[in-house]
């Protein structure tokens, strides 16, 4: 059985100057940041689909990012996959207590809640006492999750709306100021204004306790299906999505969202019968 011993030797001869594989030795910290981002994207993506046979190669294919950058890390003699290993290690017992020492946990909430108040008292500490609430959000998040996260960061120290109406009020009060740019407001104005909306949008999910991130994906996922639907029903009537006219788009889009088996309605586009309405 491969351990994480034999894995770390791998990786050293994939690193070897003399017989190691070119395009690892061409990599630095940098470059294979891409790399750990899509990996860790193909491993949200098995288990959104549910594929549980492909889910432990893309968890093995993470892995190998996090074995690279102590490789990496080793090379310059800054730290080793041992030393990763420990301080997880270190830092799970730490930030579990009702489990290693006598600390209580009652719940799931209150557990997450000590386990955010260490983490920012780990902040502190680092900082000298003057940290932020919001240090260490990493920049590299994806913006919604960024957004929510930082929401939630503000939350704790009670800058927050106190019910979720305030919420869905913000979103109406941000949308007017979108539209209010769009009519007299420069690009960059439109830009920053439809910006507040999203992070509204974010703020409102969070309030409704529901992960941004998930439901946009869900949503995006929802309308590809649609579409392809849509694709469908128009090329068993032998036209494309363009050869229709934009009433019977949205005609044959209703019947899609009922489940409705149609053919595209009406004539093609052009077609002496009907012209293009």
């Amino acid at each position: 059985m491969t351990d994480l011993a034999e894995l770390e030797t791998i990786m050293r001869t994939l690193r070897d100057p003399a017989r190691g594989c070119p395009w690892d030795l061409a990599q630095d910290f940098r470059s294979i940041v891409p790399h750990t981002l899509e990996e860790a994207y193909e491993v949200a993506d098995a288990i959104e689909r549910d594929d549980f046979q492909a889910l432990p190669g893309e968890l093995g294919d993470l892995l190998f990012q996090v074995v690279f950058y102590c490789q990496l890390a080793a090379e310059a003699e800054r730290f080793s996959l041992r030393e990763v290993v420990a301080t997880l290690a270190r830092k799970l017992v730490a930030r579990h207590p009702h489990v290693f020492a006598d600390a209580t946990g009652d719940d799931a909430a209150s557990v997450a809640r000590d386990w955010e108040a260490r983490k920012a008292d780990e902040r502190r500490a680092a900082a000298g006492g003057r940290a932020s609430e919001l240090d260490d959000v990493p920049l590299a998040l994806p913006a919604l999750s960024r957004a929510a996260k930082i929401q939630r960061r503000a939350a704790r120290v009670g800058f927050d709306w106190p019910h979720v109406d305030g919420a869905r009020a913000k979103l109406d009060e941000e949308c007017a100021e979108l539209d209010a740019a769009r009519g007299a407001g420069s690009a960059d104005d439109i830009e920053d204004e439809l910006g507040d909306v999203l992070f509204a949008v974010v703020n409102l999910a969070r309030h409704l306790d529901i992960e941004p991130e998930r439901a946009l994906r869900r949503a995006t996922a929802k309308f590809e299906a649609r579409f392809r639907a849509l694709e469908a029903c128009a090329a068993e009537d032998g036209r494309g999505l363009d050869e229709l006219s934009a009433a019977q788009l949205d005609r044959l889009w209703e019947a899609v969202k009922r489940g409705v088996p149609a053919a595209t309605p009406g004539p093609k586009r052009g077609d002496r019968r009907g012209g293009t309405s």
